[in-house]
């Protein structure tokens, strides 16, 4: 009986685990696209492990592209690239955590202060030069040191020479992604008048800078010295005036297939009944993994060169997607998002269908989600 049992046993292969591939080759010709459009230095901004695409994979490419200097959230994130051997300037300005001056300074890592308590901290914790960039806001009262403060943070900044170099001066702009020059005109201009009374102040050369990625591709007047571009490397315009190159590619297996009749309930609380026979695709893939669980009409994968809509509700683990008269074995590869257009959803679409915006879809996409570089 033993020996009939164990003969009888079926074993299932193991199917990947879904995949992310972050493209090098679309990161190097997006700062490529935004070189031919201005004539400042261009910073690749990798935070949030390079916008969910690998913070040292981006990096690396943005730099053989052309880009001269890489940005951060932290200090951690900035010593994590100066591990893999990426040698560029670093800028560091957000810092939720504070700063540690002495690492900072030993890794060679610029600060971006926002305001006069941030900067006399920095001032007593430092033990040797700091290089650290003046933080202004420019009207979204988010980040940022209001420009009544200015004659404090200079003085306070005239205090700690020798324990702080005044390199930088930089900014938001809040309304860029509106792609109308007219609506950075304010925020320019306090650019302007805080780089001026930094400059009078007795510091200098400074490397000023404005502009990220909508504002490098829309509006030249917000460029100054340098622009930072970080959903632009990875394809994201938040203009949407320019097409970029989708710089990932997002794929899971088909788990299960099945043939339904008509009326048949989908996944939690029956919510999607079908209209009429049809098949049915398990992807292994779910909100756990980034597929947003709140998209609506039209999200769909691609699966054997057509689009498939998902039906029923995003479980945590896995979609279901209508197949129509096709029946897909376990195995086969289904694309959520990539560069190809044409039957493959992009970022941006998804963005749509979920009513958010793309940047979010690249920055959520889950940990047990595998990483390669293509």
């Amino acid at each position: 009986m033993t020996a009939l049992l164990a003969a009888e046993r079926t074993t299932l292969s193991l199917l990947p685990a879904p995949l992310l591939r972050t493209l090098p080759a679309a990161v190097a010709e997006n700062v490529r696209r935004v070189r031919v459009g201005t004539d400042a230095r261009i910073m690749a901004v990798v935070k949030a492990d390079g916008y969910g695409h690998g913070a040292v994979a981006v990096a690396r490419a943005a730099v053989g592209a052309g880009a001269e200097w890489l940005g951060v959230t932290d200090v951690a994130e900035a010593v994590a690239l100066r591990e893999a051997g990426l040698t560029e300037p670093i800028l560091s300005w957000l810092n939720p955590a504070g700063v540690d001056a002495v690492e900072a300074a030993a890794h060679g890592v610029d600060i971006a202060v926002g305001s006069v308590e941030e900067l006399r901290r920095l001032v007593v914790d430092a033990d040797s030069p700091l290089r650290v960039h003046l933080h202004l806001d420019t009207g979204m009262s988010r980040e940022g040191c209001p420009l009544d403060d200015w004659p404090e943070l200079l003085r306070v900044a005239r205090q700690g020479r020798g324990r702080v170099e005044i390199v930088g001066v930089m900014g938001h702009l809040p309304c860029a992604d509106e792609g109308d020059p007219r609506a950075n005109e304010a925020a320019v201009l306090r650019m302007r008048q805080a780089r001026d009374a930094v400059l009078r102040a007795g510091f200098g050369p400074l490397l000023v800078h404005l502009a990220a990625t909508a504002g490098a591709l829309t509006d030249p007047a917000t460029h100054f010295d340098l622009v930072r571009i970080g959903a632009g490397i990875v394809g994201i315009d938040p203009s949407e005036s320019i097409a970029l190159t989708g710089a990932s590619r997002f794929t899971a297996s088909v788990v299960h297939s099945s043939s339904v009749p008509a009326g048949t309930p989908i996944g939690y609380g029956g919510t999607h009944l079908t209209t009429r026979p049809t098949g049915l695709a398990v992807i292994g893939v779910g909100y756990a993994d980034g597929i947003p669980r709140e998209v609506g009409e039209g999200a769909s994968v691609e699966i054997g060169g057509a689009r498939h809509p998902l039906v029923g509700r995003v479980s945590m683990d896995q979609i279901v997607v209508d197949t129509g008269d096709a029946l897909f074995p376990r195995g086969t590869t289904a694309t959520v998002f990539g560069p190809e257009a044409g039957a493959v959803p992009s970022v941006q679409e998804w963005a749509r269908w979920a009513g958010t915006i793309p940047h979010t879809i690249v920055t959520r996409v889950g940990a047990r989600v595998q990483r390669s570089i293509a």
